[in-house]
């Protein structure tokens, strides 16, 4: 009986010492696959009612990295990141990643960035739910959908080259 009583009594001051049940420390983030299913959907919605058939989100931005999520049903732009590194998470959908090569008749976009233009002498990876892929900064990159309806992807900017 004593045991239980003690149990009893740890159970409570447990349960209610704020101390004990700790918080998440600052700077972490937890985005669970069911959050991100959902915010999906709400992207794929918008992007099919926007005429660049593209929805992004800025989940959280820091001194050092970003985070994104995206939904396109289009071809995106040539881009080009001075600073900054991305690091891809397909989450649905396939698209061709066309990369490297040299950047033609792009444009200077924001400081650091170009886009539009074309890509000359870049290779073309197959992307597919599950892939993950590094685009170093000062590379060229475009995602084509290539025929797919669309593509979802989690998007992490490294930045600070």
């Amino acid at each position: 009986m004593k045991t239980n009583s003690i149990l009893c009594l740890f159970v409570i001051l447990f349960t209610c010492n704020p101390r004990a049940q700790e918080s998440v420390p600052q700077g972490f983030e937890h985005w669970s696959a069911d959050s991100l299913k959902q915010l999906e959907q709400t992207l794929k919605a918008e992007a099919a009612t926007n005429e660049h058939h593209l929805a992004v989100r800025r989940l959280k931005d820091y001194p050092n990295d970003l985070f994104m999520i995206s939904n396109r049903q289009a071809d995106g732009v040539v881009e080009w990141h001075e600073t900054q590194a991305d690091i891809f998470v397909v989450q649905s959908g396939s698209a061709t990643l066309l990369v490297g090569g040299t950047m033609v008749g792009g444009e200077t976009t924001e400081l650091h960035e170009k886009r539009n233009g074309k890509i000359e002498g870049g290779t073309r990876v197959k992307l597919a739910a599950g892939d993950i892929i590094r685009i170093p900064a000062k590379m060229p990159h475009q995602v084509l959908l290539d025929g797919a309806k669309e593509f979802t992807y989690f998007i992490v900017k490294v930045k600070g080259y």
